[in-house]
């Protein structure tokens, strides 16, 4: 379990670098660089409509990756999810910018996002699947949660790397071609990566259904025909995470650089020190949901998530450093007591046959209410007036409201506590 664990974590996590790369420095110069004849806001909202689109190519991807899982193994789709993440995001490195290449050079850059979306949506299902399906059942959400600790690490790497770029490069360096290194990077994680995870084993619960010839004929369908509910309910249970998460890591980031004038090696500590206390958090939080349960951990991160954001908001508007650092860690922090549990908590939710299509499909869709236009409203209710902004703080809690609501109609899996039972290990 050890060395899955650490397969999945760190493919996840170089996953998420090449995603994090991409938000950062779309809010920080991918809009005059790309988009030079737009305002500063405008040229913002831009770069985060490109950002929008590995969301809206996630679901895609785990429609397609989920096929393969689904019918050929949870193992391939691990590979060429990683390996399509990571060319897609070498090849952002090298797209030349407006001045070189006119409206071509957006438009490139809008393709290989939703390539590097199409291959995310696709490596979320594969890396649970293959902790949560080995993991004893005493234990699934701890060992389902290494995954989740991915993202964390990736963020830190990601935004270390932009760290070191800005601190140790001029503005104009960094605007050339600082912002480059990052991206070119991502080849060298990617290729660790697949050496990596070239000896892992397929799960024997996917060996047992090819063996008893149960596999789906047609995942997609069977999920939509039998699974349509569930699936709306866990994608609007979700999209709270997602919205809280690229609030933190990606508008803020804008916010405070554009509007606060903070520096933005400050931002980038604020947001990263946090990220690195939320990471560190993740598996005792999914200790506690091997303890007490998926579903009262999620109701708990919805609750804290609605009362936080005025808070948050109001900490961020302050531009002091240390008040900052504790808007961002409290929303974190809610955030990760519902996605510390979440790998377990999907799969369970569905049928060995079509888990890998289900789950990931649910997951992904989550990223499109939550994540995809999360950045593009905050900044569009943000512009204008010297106050916090407030509207902001409202959009996140009717997000968390929602998704409080979605997960209350969704039953506990734990096994031993589940409402009905299903095929071993799946509780519904």
């Amino acid at each position: 379990m050890g060395r899955l664990a650490a397969a999945s974590l760190v493919g996840t996590a170089i996953e998420f670098f090449d995603f994090f790369v991409y938000g950062t420095t779309a809010a920080l110069v991918l809009g005059p660089l790309f988009f030079p004849a737009f305002s500063p806001l405008a040229g913002t909202l831009a770069a985060f409509g490109t950002f929008a689109a590995g969301f809206l190519a996630r679901p895609l991807g785990s429609v397609l990756f989920g096929h393969v899982g689904d019918r050929y193994g949870r193992r391939p789709v691990l590979f060429v999810s990683l390996l399509l993440t990571g060319c897609a995001t070498v090849a952002v490195g090298c797209v030349p910018t407006y001045a070189t290449l006119g409206t071509a050079a957006p438009v490139l850059l809008l393709a290989l996002r939703f390539l590097q979306g199409l291959g995310l949506g696709g490596e979320w299902g594969g890396a649970v699947l293959l902790t949560a399906e080995h993991a004893p059942e005493h234990r699934r959400a701890l060992w389902s949660s290494f995954p989740q600790v991915g993202p964390a690490i990736g963020f830190l790497l990601a935004n270390g790397v932009m760290l070191a770029l800005t601190a140790g490069l001029s503005d104009a360096e960094f605007r050339a071609w600082g912002w480059r290194v990052p991206f070119w990077a991502a080849g060298l994680l990617a290729v660790g990566g697949l050496l990596l995870r070239s000896s892992l084993a397929e799960t024997p619960q996917f060996e047992e259904l090819s063996a008893s010839g149960r596999r789906a004929g047609a995942p997609l369908a069977e999920v939509v025909r039998d699974h349509w509910r569930l699936v709306l309910l866990t994608a609007g249970a979700l999209a709270v995470g997602y919205a809280v998460f690229y609030t933190v890591s990606t508008w803020a980031l804008a916010y405070g650089t554009e509007r606060l004038e903070v520096s933005s090696t400050v931002m980038l500590v604020c947001v990263m020190a946090a990220v690195a206390v939320m990471g560190a958090a993740t598996p005792f939080a999914a200790l506690l949901g091997d303890r007490w349960g998926r579903r009262p951990l999620c109701l708990a991160g919805c609750a804290a998530s609605a009362l936080w954001m005025f808070p948050m908001v109001a900490l961020l508007h302050t531009a002091r450093p240390l008040l900052m650092f504790l808007g961002f860690l409290g929303s974190l922090l809610a955030f990760i007591t519902m996605f510390a549990v979440i790998a377990a908590y999907l799969p369970e939710l569905y049928e060995p046959r079509v888990r890998c299509t289900g789950a990931a499909v649910g997951y992904n869709l989550a990223g499109v209410l939550g994540g995809a236009l999360t950045p593009v409203v905050a900044t569009t209710l943000s512009d204008g007036g010297s106050g916090p902004p407030w509207g902001v703080a409202a959009y996140l809690t009717l997000v968390a409201l929602l998704s409080l609501g979605c997960f209350a109609l969704l039953p506990e899996t734990l096994p031993g506590r589940a409402g009905r039972p299903a095929p071993e290990p799946a509780a519904v």
